[in-house]
């Protein structure tokens, strides 16, 4: 039987204290949604910008794979959730160029993307990923 193991980086930002930033067991790395949070102030951040929001929300989860072992090269699955329609190009636009650097395969992870309300009001996009590493 393989052991759970949390994970945890001052790297991005300190989860609320019923989840951790992430969980590996064995191969498999899940991180946790992330939103637009400053790793350092735990201040949201970027508030009413989902192109500067992505990126943030990418950099905190690339951090969160990083501790656990892994990049975004191992990452199988990534669900995004956006809280307007509208924004979905300017997403991907920011999304695709991440991806581009940070994918050196240039097999990007399969992807799903909804639309729903978000824990904070000022939020528009929340990110969470699945790896095998």
């Amino acid at each position: 039987m393989t052991d759970k193991t949390a994970i945890a980086t001052d790297a991005a930002p300190a989860p609320l204290p019923v989840f951790p930033q992430g969980v590996r067991k064995g191969s498999l790395l899940q991180v946790s949604g992330q939103g637009s949070m400053d790793p350092a102030s735990g201040a949201f951040v970027h508030e009413g910008d989902v192109k500067a929001q992505t990126l943030r929300v990418l950099e905190n989860v690339k951090a969160i794979l990083d501790a656990g072992g892994g990049s975004f090269d191992d990452v199988v699955m990534l669900r995004v959730y956006l809280t307007k329609r509208d924004d979905f190009p300017l997403m991907n636009e920011v999304y695709g160029e991440f991806m581009a650097k940070h994918c050196p395969s240039g097999v990007f992870p399969a992807r799903t993307t909804v639309f729903v309300d978000l824990p904070l009001p000022q939020m528009l996009v929340e990110i969470d990923a699945l790896a095998s590493v």
